[in-house]
């Protein structure tokens, strides 16, 4: 039962952000001055035919009506006009892109793999390397190892995430012509040039990723190691490999999915600087694409979809926080 209040909880305010969320989002594209109607108006554009483009969007209704209508069309579907030129949106409806006449999920749906793709393969090269850098640095303190993983650290943590394209582009696809410049090829279509167009992207998120988890996890590690538990693990006669992988990795991971959670959302929403770099349409370029083009439902429709995916993966930390440390339960 007390596991079952906890994921309860941890839901019920999962909810309860988005809801936030969507209401702040919605009333800052609100107020924003681009009208969404007049673009889709054309030109010339008088102003009834501007008035019927605002009541077939449903733009022609208070602010508080247009939000109810919106977020009712997450849960039960849209219909925009009436008659036989009424488009139907069905649920969840994060908006309709007037602009290319398609729903703005669809959109989304057709990049979402690109995203998932660069997001899910980086973060498991970085989540492994970092952390395992990380533990040897620690267990190595004041080495030549130590030294060197904390500098290269430093240098990931400080480099600019479009440089590092740039320089991964430059040395392993222009100067030694290793991997593909850019592009992406489907998973379903080849699975080895997929991997194998996805490399150099995977090795520069997991280079500026990494080394964040690596400082992070020697810092965790080093202040772990000194705390009574260990000591008695020790003086138990527990050999040091059951002391730093049962008794101390597990408490130096709070810290670590926390911020893992965080990022690995971000990043399933799109990589804006990566895709652009190495020229991958995935989400983070329709986000780009929707900025240059003023389309606010394209850009309220991706900024909710990522708020969900970053909800949604923090929610799944807090449950993986709860099996790492059961006091977390409690609160």
């Amino acid at each position: 039962m007390r596991a079952l209040r906890f994921v309860l909880g941890r839901f019920a305010g999962m909810v309860l952000v988005l809801l936030i969320v969507t209401f702040v989002t919605f009333v800052v594209f609100y107020l924003l001055p681009a009208d969404p109607a007049r673009m889709a108006c054309g030109r010339p554009c008088s102003p009834e035919s501007l008035a019927l483009a605002r009541e077939f969007m449903g733009y022609d209704a208070p602010w508080y009506r247009q939000f109810a209508e919106f977020l009712g069309g997450i849960f039960a579907g849209r219909t925009f006009g009436t008659g036989v030129t009424a488009i139907q949106c069905g649920a969840p409806c994060f908006g309709y892109d007037f602009q290319n006449n398609v729903e703005v999920l669809t959109e989304i749906g057709e990049r979402i793999e690109v995203s998932f793709s660069v997001a899910l393969g980086a973060a498991v090269l970085w989540l492994v390397i970092g952390v395992g850098l990380g533990v040897l640095s620690a267990l190595r303190r004041g080495s030549a190892a130590d030294r060197i993983t904390m500098a290269v650290a430093m240098a990931g943590v400080s480099l600019p995430a479009y440089l590092a394209g740039m320089i991964g582009i430059t040395i392993f696809a222009f100067a030694l012509d290793v991997v593909p410049k850019n592009g992406y090829v489907p998973i379903g279509e080849d699975p080895v040039q997929w991997a194998w167009h996805l490399v150099l992207p995977w090795l520069v998120l997991a280079f500026l990723h990494a080394a964040i988890y690596a400082r992070l996890t020697r810092s965790q590690m080093l202040e772990t190691l000194g705390e009574d538990f260990i000591r008695t693990a020790r003086a138990k006669g527990l050999s040091e490999r059951k002391v730093v992988g049962k008794h101390a990795l597990r408490n130096v991971l709070l810290p670590v999915v926390t911020v893992f959670g965080v990022d690995l959302g971000a990043l399933l929403a799109g990589t804006v600087i990566t895709e652009r770099i190495f020229g991958m349409a995935g989400v983070g370029r329709l986000l780009v694409d929707g900025i240059a083009s003023m389309n606010l439902p394209v850009l309220l429709g991706v900024t909710l979809f990522s708020a969900v995916l970053v909800t949604v993966v923090n929610f799944l930390v807090d449950l993986c926080y709860g099996a790492l440390d059961p006091r977390a339960r409690l609160i």
